[in-house]
């Protein structure tokens, strides 16, 4: 392995994905080496969706990011957050918040008096053995006019 390719330092959250925070100066070069190692090895460990926040004093990873598949999130004043999906699944990274509409259901059989309930595959309640109400968000709509 190229010892440039060291992989990137990234946090996994409850969607299995996985969030680099970077903070360091890196040349591009040894950036993309160590990106290019690190999505190859997020693949084999079933990760979805790779964030990357890059303040603004590291503007200079954002083309070789873009390069790997990479695309604009969202920007503050202090940093730049790209995304990629990189499952074979639907993407389901949601688009920039401006606002999100939740839901939730209650669902009885007036018949048998039974409440339908739910677990999650995805997210802060997976794999905790937790029966819920079905809830979730709206997804964006595109409207053309």
């Amino acid at each position: 392995m190229d010892a440039r390719a060291v992989l990137l330092i990234g946090e996994t959250d409850n969607y299995d994905g996985v969030t680099v925070t970077m903070e360091e100066p890196m040349d591009a070069e040894v950036f993309t080496a160590r990106l290019r190692a690190s999505l190859s090895h997020w693949r084999q460990e079933g990760k979805k969706g790779i964030w990357i926040k890059l303040p603004l004093g590291l503007a200079n990873l954002v083309e070789p990011a873009v390069s790997e598949g990479f695309r604009y999130h969202h920007a503050e004043p202090e940093y730049l957050m790209l995304v990629s999906w990189i499952s074979n699944t639907p993407d389901t990274i949601p688009a920039n918040a401006s606002h999100i509409v939740g839901v939730g259901a209650l669902v009885l059989n007036k018949n048998t008096r039974e409440v339908l309930v739910v677990q999650e595959k995805s997210g802060y309640f997976k794999d905790k053995n937790v029966w819920k109400l079905p809830t979730g968000v709206v997804n964006e709509l595109n409207f053309e006019l």
